[in-house]
């Protein structure tokens, strides 16, 4: 008779997903299980240690998504839900899954926000893909007002569900380009992460080559046709004195100080991320 203990399944559960080449198997057997008792992770492992069983119907449904998973379908796809920051975001297909580097490009637009000296300061995010960049301004920064941009009527709809009833932001279904005239001059800082992988630089994971949208990977030729589109935008959007922040990929900064320098930003700098990589690159509106 199959072991049917909380223990058992996940360990069954991981050793699938590590044959599968899926890079933290453990991890994502706990939260899947997690998903289908509605449990935490924490609890689900202390249930493991206690010595807990599951019923016929809950391993059914583990199996069914630990089969999934196997496939490369994204976690965040199979539970419905990403973390960000201190946010938990609804995701699912048809919109970019945020990542953890980007919580630290926000805190860039979030230091600009507090530190702008103003009432109620202006922060703008284009291409906001699940809102994740522009609710983080906007809960963090709760005295700031902020406007959200996505072109995708798919990335759009999750966005509109994450950031319903809040109450301090503005979305709207937009290109970049043409977002928000009526706040041409008046923000404090403009963030995006936008669309920079190169067109041929096809990414090697399954879960984002398979599974992300490509409106929100590729940039074009070199990466950066939406890069120069945003720094255009950015300056009438920005009042002097204003941020521009950037995310990217980790070999592109120079290329982007160089672009937004040509431009007529100053003090261009280039950023790394918690693992040490480049990530985000700043400008100043003059």
């Amino acid at each position: 008779m199959p072991d049917s203990s909380l223990a058992a399944v996940v360990r069954a559960a991981a050793q699938s997903l590590a044959d599968a080449g899926v890079p933290d198997p453990l991890v994502d057997a706990e939260l899947l299980a997690a998903h289908v008792l509605d449990r935490r992770r924490g609890e689900v492992q202390a249930a493991i240690v206690r010595g807990d069983r599951i019923d016929e119907e809950q391993q059914a449904a583990l199996t069914r998504l630990v089969s999934r998973r196997a496939g490369r379908e994204p976690l965040q796809h199979l539970t419905g839900v990403a973390p960000f920051r201190h946010l938990e975001l609804s995701v699912g297909p048809g919109v970019f899954i945020p990542r953890p580097e980007t919580e630290t490009v926000a805190q860039f637009a979030i230091d600009a926000l507090l530190n702008s000296g103003e009432a109620a300061p202006v922060g703008v995010d284009l291409g906001t893909g699940s809102g994740a960049i522009a609710l983080a301004m906007a809960t963090e920064v709760p005295h700031a007002r902020i406007f959200a941009a996505e072109l995708s009527e798919e990335a759009h709809a999750w966005a509109a569900r994450n950031v319903a009833g809040t109450g301090n932001l503005t979305l709207v279904l937009s290109d970049l380009a043409e977002a928000f005239p009526e706040l041409d001059g008046t923000a404090s800082v403009v963030i995006s992460n936008p669309p920079y992988v190169p067109d041929a630089a096809v990414p090697r994971d399954p879960e984002v080559r398979l599974f992300d949208p490509a409106l929100a990977l590729y940039g074009g030729a070199d990466g950066l046709d939406v890069v120069r589109v945003l720094s255009d935008r950015a300056l009438r959007l920005l009042r002097p004195g204003g941020v521009l922040v950037i995310e990217h990929g980790e070999l592109q900064g120079a290329e982007i100080r160089e672009l937004l320098t040509a431009d007529g930003w100053r003090a261009a700098a280039t950023h790394r991320d918690l693992t040490l990589r480049d990530r985000a690159t700043t400008a100043i509106r003059p």
